[in-house]
């Protein structure tokens, strides 16, 4: 069976080869679903649900981030290079 560009993707940020919940992966996958909504809220400005669910996803992806600067600053450092992410 091939494997979807997206987990090919997510290898990139695993720490081991069954790595699923790390924050790193789970940052990307935020991110990825962020950008996603994003372009989905600009032909659809009217929908607020879907607003208020990317707003949930920022402030986790921004949580996420602030326990990996805290605990491990060179994780943290790496991880916004790699998504071109700014703090």
């Amino acid at each position: 069976m091939a494997e979807s560009s997206d987990t090919m993707d997510l290898r990139a940020f695993q720490l081991h080869e069954k790595d699923t919940g790390s924050a790193d992966v789970q940052v990307a996958l935020l991110t990825r679903r962020i950008a996603h909504l994003t372009e989905h809220l600009q032909t659809n400005a009217k929908d607020h649900s879907s607003r208020r669910g990317l707003l949930k996803m920022v402030a986790m992806r921004r949580s996420l981030l602030d326990y990996l600067s805290k605990s491990n600053s060179d994780r943290y450092k790496n991880l916004l290079e790699k998504l071109n992410l700014r703090k």
